[in-house]
């Protein structure tokens, strides 16, 4: 028993051997485990401490809670050192580098202390040229929360073009938040001249009551306070206006409207700040739906939304402010390891104050009528053309109203009856346009039909030697010369296509584009005026036809290449060529009409039949009513006004050039064109041989009417018509051209035989005579008795018939050929007459250099005397005066002519030329003795532009 009883004793102490050993392993085990998980969380700490960041960890009493194991302390205590250490740098200088950031981004009521700015209206009108739009606006101070002692810095926050604004309060701090509000508007009222934003109010809780400081506003239509029970007439009202822009103002692929200030260099559309203060709770969904689709579209327009307690998702650029209990805020901006305290309240008496001083200087601009002075910029020449041209041209309610000319808008149309102010009107758009834009931005061909003198103030005169250096081209006292309007109509065609072929060189497709592909071009944008533009459309002939061509065709493709047309008229109601092709109007986007204007707008748009004289409807929506825009326009020709500026710009100008002057009335000097003054003495060097200049055509150029007289068949001119005075000036104008290109070698043989005409031709002769000498028969008088002419003729159809090869030039000039014909007529020895002699000079003079320059006084005459035997077909040029069209087909090889006498005026066609009959008008040849053309003064004068024709 006892060996057995110590067995089991041995047995039990093996066994308790056996579980201490078990225990005590599994205890360290388990030790082991611990340590190992302790360090695994210490580790996964840690990286969430660095993924997350140690700002955005809770308060130490909420951390303490949820750290029990205070073995993880360290490793928060050493993150917070490691930040510390890193940010210690920006915590010195980063306050004050903020300070300088808001004092550069928020100019002004932006960013200033109240005392600077509150109870001052602004000025800034949101351009460049104003300021510009602040980036930040300030709403407090803020310090670093890790860093105690850090000097406080400004908080601003974007708003306007660059954020919406999101606030979030307690209904301790909801008071903070309003006056928060209410501080940040009257900083963006304050900076702005009023006008330029307006603002509504909304608020879930109350119909009155929110920001009453600004209510004031409301006296001048700045504030509107809406219903609360009715959130979506707020939110229609913004989306509508949200459309409107889209639909006709961003239509040019502008992205919004910061972009086209920038780039215009005005703030087209005010902003709109709408306020909606709710009550913690989200809005009905089709509600928050809309509100979420103008907040994302609504910046780019204008629209901005400052949203008080009102839970909604945003997907826009926004910035959010979360205020607490203790009136600071939590911003977006600063992160959470920034504490912002709001700004304190402004002054309550102050308030009200200012927003009435606001409101008075917004009904004082209403009410003060705008001068002239008033439509230019404060400094000249400081826009680019390069996406359009605009100015404004009057005021409404104290606003500029403008006329802008683009890719979206190409081409005006002005209509008023007399008397309503289109003169004026002109002067005030054309003075916004130039004193806007330099000549290398712009260029001006204006062009008064109808007796007008309207734009001879633009060009030099002799009591005011200034022009404007804008105007390229000045046409006046048109009347009817209707060719004068086709040939500006060619130019422009000619210019756009001149402009298309370089576009397609650079492979661009707009002048925008050609400008910036091609900066050292000159791409100015061109802007045509025509005043009265109907008399251009008056008959049914091939002058209106080809004018409505290019019209339509200038029209549809010129705003491409920054052709611009502005076409002024009385009544555009009759013009049956204009209104017959509906394209054309369709291009004229821009409709202006003055009081009692018919067509002008659509015929539902009575506004013009409204307003007072001095006013303008300006309508960029083709007229429909609801494009009105309604301007009071300034006084714009008075003494003072438009000739000052004129005199202030032609004295800043660093082009010499003159515009190109035409005159309808004023008899042009042969001296004065640029094809004469370009001759020499090379005609036969150059081989091309002589040409006679006959007098001007009516282009844009001044160019004269040429005559080429090389020795080929048919060089030879007759002039017809009883108009005694212009025949004499084409006969002039011929042989002092040709002298001008011929030394003393040259032959003029001169033979009058009206006596009407002896003054002239006897001064031609002298002239010659003086110039040279022996090749001039008669001794500086002309041979004025008929019974001599076949004598000559058989002398000179002896030379050129004969076997003599010495070359001319020899030139016959007969003034009044018609009347020798009963001397030519009469049989000599041999049966032989002096119109066989003529014929034979005619035929074969030119090939030996001898032309015949004749003046017949009846076309009958000529005919009838030279019709048999051919030499009618040897007069390749005439110049028909006081003649029918129907009597020059046959000398036109049967073409159909289509001329109307008119006085001053002729008709010139060469068979040989490849362009069809011009209208002509003679010169006047100042003939000295001496050799020169006699001095005379250059241009009109501007009180009495009644001299006409074209003065380069």
């Amino acid at each position: 028993m006892t060996r057995r009883g110590d067995r089991r004793r041995r047995i039990e102490e093996s066994f308790d051997r056996f579980r201490r050993a078990v225990a005590n392993f599994l205890g360290v085990a388990a030790n082991r485990q611990s340590a190992a998980s302790l360090d695994h969380a210490r580790l996964m700490f840690e990286l969430w401490l660095r993924e997350t960041g140690v700002d955005r960890l809770p308060t130490d009493e909420t951390l303490a809670r949820c750290l029990p194991n205070r073995s993880l302390r360290p490793v928060l205590d050493r993150a917070v050192a490691e930040r510390d250490e890193v940010f210690r740098p920006w915590t010195t200088r980063g306050p004050e580098r903020l300070a300088d950031l808001v004092r550069r981004t928020a100019p002004g009521a932006a960013g200033d202390a109240p005392r600077d700015w509150l109870g001052r209206p602004g000025t800034s009108d949101g351009t460049l040229e104003g300021g510009g739009t602040p980036q930040l606006w300030r709403v407090g101070t803020a310090r670093v929360d890790a860093v105690p002692d850090s000097a406080p810095f400004p908080v601003a926050v974007p708003l306007l073009d660059g954020a919406h604004l999101h606030i979030s309060s307690t209904p301790k701090s909801r008071i903070t938040a309003e006056t928060m509000v209410e501080s940040l508007l009257l900083r963006v009222f304050s900076h702005f001249q009023p006008g330029l934003v307006h603002l509504h109010v909304w608020d879930v809780g109350q119909l009155t009551g929110s920001l009453p400081g600004l209510y004031p506003l409301a006296r001048a239509g700045l504030l509107t306070v809406h219903d609360p029970a009715r959130p979506h007439d707020l939110l229609d009202e913004l989306a509508e206006h949200i459309r409107r822009i889209h639909t006709s103002v961003l239509v040019d692929g502008r992205p919004s409207l910061g972009a086209l200030s920038e780039e215009t260099g005005r703030r087209k559309e005010p902003w709109r700040v709408a306020v909606l203060f709710g009550n913690r709770s989200a809005l009905r969904e089709e509600q928050q739906q809309k509100l979420q689709r103008i907040a994302r579209n609504g910046l780019s327009c204008g629209v901005v939304l400052i949203l008080v307690d009102l839970p909604v998702t945003v997907n826009s650029a926004v910035e959010s402010l979360r205020l607490g209990d203790d009136q600071t805020a939590r911003c977006t901006m600063t992160g959470a390891h920034v504490t912002v305290t709001p700004d304190p309240p402004l002054p309550r008496e102050l308030v009200p104050r200012a927003c009435g001083a606001i409101a008075d200087e917004m009904v004082d601009r209403r009410s003060r009528v705008s001068t002239f002075a008033d439509l230019l910029p404060g400094e000249r020449w400081s826009y680019r053309s390069s996406s359009g041209v605009q100015a404004p041209v009057g005021h409404h309610d104290g606003e500029p109203v403008y006329v802008s000319l683009g890719d979206t808008a190409p081409h005006a149309l002005i209509g008023g009856p007399s008397g309503s102010g289109k003169t004026n009107f002109l002067y005030a758009l054309l003075g916004g346009l130039t004193a806007r834009y330099s000549p290398d931005e712009l260029e001006l061909y204006l062009l008064d039909f109808k007796e007008g003198v309207s734009f001879a103030q633009f060009a030099p005169g002799r009591k005011d030697p200034s022009w404007l250096p804008h105007a390229r081209l000045v046409g006046v006292n048109v009347n009817q010369d209707r060719e004068f309007g086709l040939a500006l109509l060619r130019f422009l065609a000619e210019e756009m296509r001149r402009r298309a072929n370089r576009a397609k060189l650079h492979e661009v497709t707009k002048l925008e584009e050609l400008r910036a592909e091609d900066p050292e071009g000159r791409w100015p944008r061109i802007v045509a005026v025509i005043d009265e533009f109907q008399y251009l459309f008056a008959d049914r002939d091939e002058v209106t036809h080809e004018a409505a061509a290019l019209l339509e065709d200038v029209a549809r493709r010129g705003r491409s290449q920054g052709i611009h047309l502005v076409l002024s008229s009385q009544d555009v109601s009759g013009i049956e060529a204009f209104w017959g092709k509906p394209a054309i109007f369709e291009q004229f986007i821009m409709r202006i009409a003055l009081p009692k204007a018919r067509r002008v707008l659509t015929e539902t748009n009575l506004a013009a039949m409204e307003i007072p004289r001095w006013h303008a409807v300006i309508n960029h929506d083709s007229g429909v009513p609801y494009g009105n825009e309604v301007a009071r326009v300034p006084d714009s020709t008075s003494r003072g006004t438009f000739d000052r500026l004129q005199v202030e710009m032609w004295r800043s100008r660093t082009d010499s050039r003159e515009p190109t002057l035409f005159d309808g009335s004023r008899v042009p000097r042969l001296r004065d064109l640029p094809d004469f003054q370009s001759l020499g003495p090379d005609a036969s060097a150059s081989g091309r041989g002589p040409v006679a200049l006959l007098g001007q055509v009516i282009d844009v150029a001044g160019s004269a009417a040429r005559l080429p007289l090389e020795r080929t068949p048919g060089r030879n001119l007759a002039v017809l018509g009883s108009a005694r005075e212009d025949a004499c000036r084409v006969l002039s104008a011929a042989a002092r051209s040709l002298s001008e290109q011929w030394a003393e070698q040259a032959r003029f043989t001169v033979l009058c035989f009206v006596d009407d005409a002896e003054r002239q031709a006897s001064e031609l002769a002298r002239f010659l005579t003086d110039r040279h000498g022996p090749a001039v028969p008669g001794g500086g008088e002309p041979i004025t008795d008929p019974s001599r002419l076949p004598e000559v003729l058989a002398e000179v159809a002896a030379g050129v018939t004969g076997n003599d090869k010495t070359p001319g030039p020899h030139y016959l000039l007969l003034f009044g050929a018609d009347a020798a014909l009963p001397k030519l007529e009469e049989r000599g020895t041999g049966m032989r007459t002096g119109l066989d002699d003529l014929k034979a000079v005619l035929r074969h003079g030119p090939e030996r250099g001898t032309h015949v320059l004749s003046w017949w006084r009846a076309t009958s005459r000529l005919r009838n005397a030279l019709l048999m035997g051919g030499g009618l077909d040897d007069i390749g040029a005439f110049v028909a005066l006081d003649v029918h069209g129907q009597e020059l087909s046959s000398l036109a090889a049967n073409q159909v002519i289509s001329w109307s006498p008119r006085p001053q005026r002729g008709l010139f066609f060469d068979r040989a030329a490849a362009t069809g009959p011009q209208v002509l008008i003679p010169c006047e040849v100042d003939l000295d003795p001496a050799g020169g053309d006699a001095a005379g003064p250059v241009g009109a004068p501007k009180e009495n532009a009644g001299m006409g024709g074209l003065v380069p």
